[in-house]
């Protein structure tokens, strides 16, 4: 089934609600964004969210180690890892971040108790080491970018899962306008990787059947009039869970 990814909440009661729908992650802004949540937003949900976790507050993951990935791909392996844990204790807290330095980044996350780190700011194989966390790397496609170009920056051993978005230029986060599904279509033939751009409880279930990612992530298609619409919030991920997946 396909994970789904809920991006850019910042209160409460919407990650509760959103948790209940049956979310796999929860993603937290950090970056600079309408939707960045300050430190007391950001407590006030972690402790909401981690609270029906009982005494198990923090979220171990068994993926591969760098080098030690047998027959099965970097990212498929890492994918089963995140599933196993996602099944376990969803949702998972993602951060975003972008425009830190790696030191920032994880003394962000420590304070903040995520579960994982997604950046979005075009940071190196070298920053993404430097990350305690298991980190989303966001890919961008730009228009007329090949799949094999794409593949070229889904590079393996160093993040444990990646997110494809639109590129546009001097944009660092998420654009809300969709890229070629036939592009990502190829790529998730080889590799797993989060959906974004564009998506809304209207497209996502045709999204999934074209494209077949491992999870998708939304933020601007649950909102109405900028702001997050629990409603919306269901009817998406009740279109993600039951949609048929391609190939």
């Amino acid at each position: 089934m396909t994970l789904v990814k809920i991006c850019g909440v910042r209160d409460v009661q919407t990650a509760v609600e959103t948790a209940k729908a049956g979310a796999d992650f929860i993603g937290l802004m950090f970056a600079q964004s309408r939707r960045r949540v300050s430190p007391q937003e950001c407590h006030d949900i972690v402790e909401a969210v981690k609270g029906g976790r009982g005494q198990q507050s923090e979220v171990f993951f068994e993926g591969p180690a760098r080098g030690e990935v047998s027959a099965r791909t970097w990212f498929g392996a890492w994918a089963e890892a995140i599933d196993q844990s996602a099944a376990r204790w969803r949702p998972l807290l993602v951060g975003v971040f972008a425009g830190m330095t790696a030191d920032e980044v994880n003394d962000v996350a420590d304070a903040a108790r995520l579960d994982l780190v997604q950046l979005s700011g075009g940071e190196d194989d070298d920053f993404v080491r430097q990350v305690v966390r298991p980190v989303i790397r966001t890919v961008h496609v730009h228009e007329g970018m090949s799949p094999e170009a794409v593949e070229e920056r889904c590079v393996a051993g160093s993040s444990a899962g990646l997110l494809l978005d639109k590129g546009s230029a001097g944009a660092l986060g998420g654009t809300g306008i969709a890229f070629d599904w036939d592009v990502a279509a190829e790529v998730a033939e080889r590799k797993p990787f989060l959906l974004a751009g564009g998506l809304d409880p209207e497209n996502v279930a045709e999204a999934i059947a074209r494209v077949s990612p491992w999870g998708v992530d939304v933020s601007s298609g649950v909102e109405t009039g900028g702001t997050k619409d629990i409603d919306k919030i269901r009817a998406f991920i009740r279109a993600a869970k039951g949609a048929p997946v391609g190939h």
